[in-house]
């Protein structure tokens, strides 16, 4: 699968001048959340992330995804998986779990976002489920931004890689776009206003 033009086929690989969750800039931006609106593009997405988890042999109770941005792409491949799927969400800066869900002690949880950059959220997310007695057995993403190392991929994860190394990581494919500081941003310095078009504002 051409995941690349996927995104493009959905006007989900921008162009232009954008801060990401890090609060960083790139000059290009992946908006997953214009894939999954298609209910048969997210399907078959998620079918394909699946199928590579499924050869991997690892056991997976429940998907588990960072609100906002990973719930559709977590329900998703639950639903490819046939697991649970339940979702961690920001109170007061934190991540909980709500809602009525729970976990149970030794759960074997899959950690899902739409798109891992660092890995920040996801390792927010995985924190609060071992705190709770689960174990995060995986991430997942529908892709990669290269700075983690996905099962699979010869893309070596780089410093700035929150994901823990002894535990899986899986994604359609990478993306390695350009990131700059606020501070060494050359769009900033020709005078570019950036724009956040994630979830989180």
């Amino acid at each position: 699968m051409n995941v690349e033009q996927v995104y493009k086929d959905a006007g989900a690989l921008l162009d232009g001048h954008f801060i990401l969750s890090s609060g960083n800039h790139s000059n290009r931006y992946l908006q997953s959340a214009k894939v999954l609106e298609d209910t048969n593009r997210a399907k078959l997405l998620a079918d394909a992330l699946a199928k590579v988890i499924r050869e991997s042999g690892i056991e997976i109770d429940t998907v588990c995804a960072p609100a906002l941005g990973g719930i559709l792409a977590g329900y998703e491949l639950a639903r490819a998986l046939g697991v649970r799927s339940i979702f961690v969400e920001r109170k007061e800066g934190s991540m909980e779990l709500r809602r009525g869900f729970e976990v149970s002690q030794g759960e074997k949880i899959l950690i899902c976002e739409d798109i891992i950059t660092t890995g920040g959220s996801a390792m927010e997310a995985a924190t609060i489920i071992e705190e709770l007695g689960a174990e995060v057995v995986s991430f997942a993403a529908l892709a990669n931004r290269g700075f983690c190392q996905r099962e699979g991929s010869s893309t070596e994860a780089k410093p700035e890689c929150k994901l823990p190394k002894e535990t899986p990581f899986f994604a359609l494919d990478d993306f390695e776009f350009a990131m700059y500081t606020p501070d060494t941003c050359p769009m900033c310095k020709e005078g570019s206003q950036a724009i956040k078009p994630g979830s989180r504002a």
